[in-house]
């Protein structure tokens, strides 16, 4: 291909706009003069995105009440999205992640020649086996996060290639706990707990109490304890008011964004379900995994469950090296009682946090590939199949 191709993408919310950011910087080494369109958030304007909305739009979860109350808004914007990019059709488009959003407009545009990637593999051996025949029909090619699933889809007639895990090549396997500490005004002698509520406004909403009130009972045990939350911008306010309200003041640090130093700061976290969880893992940080939804949100869920565990970093594994609190167990009782198990550890049972960080090292090891450059041959491939 002599010029640069077009390149239209969606990514949803701030993972996927960290994720989609990585993939642009290896698109832009390998077609320098790239351009690219369609819904995205910072990470991926800085790199020269143009995007028609932010991705903020699209930060809904599952069968939150959220999606239903905002449904026609979600459905507005991807119907004038689908028909801008069937007017003039890019070489190729690109899904990233927000699947119940990405995965209907790649099967339209599919359909009508477009050249169609998605980028994470939906998690079919989690939560939504059902999701397969949909994949099929909507993208050329997966590019894969994990590396199991590359032969999972094989096993669907359905092409992808396993490119790793973007954060774990951004992420130092040896974290500078000192830097990230004086970055955010801590000493090295301070005890250090990261809480990380969820980055959506339905995550807040359910999580931040329970969590704000384990931290409270924390704060009892541990009086000189350091207590730090990252907070996606839009949320900082609401954050600020639950933990004043549940009683915390000025004893909890609340910043914003910033939540790698925060991670690479702590001695433990209390963390909600979801990506946030494996950063803290390839951070090697020991953690209590906390979720807690809608009720209806929950049941739907429970029901399409595949495997015992939620957080990512104990599905890796492949059993429960950290603990999982999730909807009813997330008391704020046992919450804290987790939390304190972790932090007791560094001084009486170091072996079991030296064990923990072996075991995440290796994890770590195992996602750490050359993503941008993995992933931007992949899409070689689909654009100049002959050229392959």
């Amino acid at each position: 291909m002599s010029a640069p191709p077009r390149i239209a993408m969606v990514a949803g919310e701030t993972s996927g706009d960290l994720l989609a950011g990585l993939l642009i910087d290896g698109m832009q080494a390998h077609w320098p003069g790239l351009q690219s369109c369609g819904i995205g958030g910072p990470q991926m304007q800085r790199r020269g995105f143009a995007a028609w909305w932010p991705s903020e739009k699209l930060a809904v979860h599952g069968y939150s009440m959220e999606v239903l109350r905002r449904l026609r808004e979600l459905l507005g914007i991807r119907k004038q999205l689908r028909e801008r990019l069937l007017k003039d059709p890019p070489d190729v488009f690109i899904g990233v992640d927000a699947p119940d959003f990405n995965l209907g407009l790649e099967s339209d545009l599919r359909d009508a020649g477009i050249k169609t990637v998605h980028f994470v593999c939906p998690s079919i051996w989690a939560w939504r086996a059902d999701r397969v025949e949909k994949i099929r029909r909507s993208a050329d090619h997966v590019l894969c996060i994990f590396p199991f699933e590359p032969e999972l889809l094989a096993q669907h007639g359905i092409a992808a290639t396993y490119v790793g895990h973007p954060l774990a090549g951004v992420i130092p396997m040896v974290p500078d706990r000192a830097a990230a500490r004086a970055q955010l005004g801590l000493q090295d002698s301070d005890e250090v707990l990261a809480i990380l509520p969820g980055s959506r406004s339905s995550e807040v909403q359910y999580i931040a109490k329970p969590f704000f009130e384990a931290v409270a009972l924390v704060l009892k045990a541990r009086p000189a304890i350091k207590l730090v939350v990252p907070a996606v911008p839009a949320l900082h306010d609401r954050i600020v008011q639950m933990s004043q309200a549940c009683g915390l003041g000025n004893a909890m640090q609340i910043v914003l964004g910033q939540s790698h130093a925060v991670l690479a700061a702590c001695d433990a976290t209390l963390i909600a379900s979801g990506t946030a969880t494996l950063e803290a893992a390839l951070f090697k940080r020991p953690m209590v995994i906390g979720y807690h939804m809608h009720p209806l949100s929950w049941w739907l869920m429970r029901r399409k469950q595949l495997q015992p565990w939620v957080g990512l970093p104990n599905i890796l594994c492949q059993e429960f090296v950290v603990p999982e609190l999730i909807q009813d167990a997330a008391t704020p009782q046992a919450l804290c009682a987790a939390t304190l198990e972790w932090l007791d550890a560094r001084h009486d049972n170091p072996q079991k946090i030296s064990a923990l960080e072996q075991r995440f090292t290796t994890l770590h090891e195992s996602l750490r590939r050359n993503t941008p450059q993995l992933a931007a041959d992949a899409i070689q491939k689909i654009l100049s199949p002959t050229a392959a």
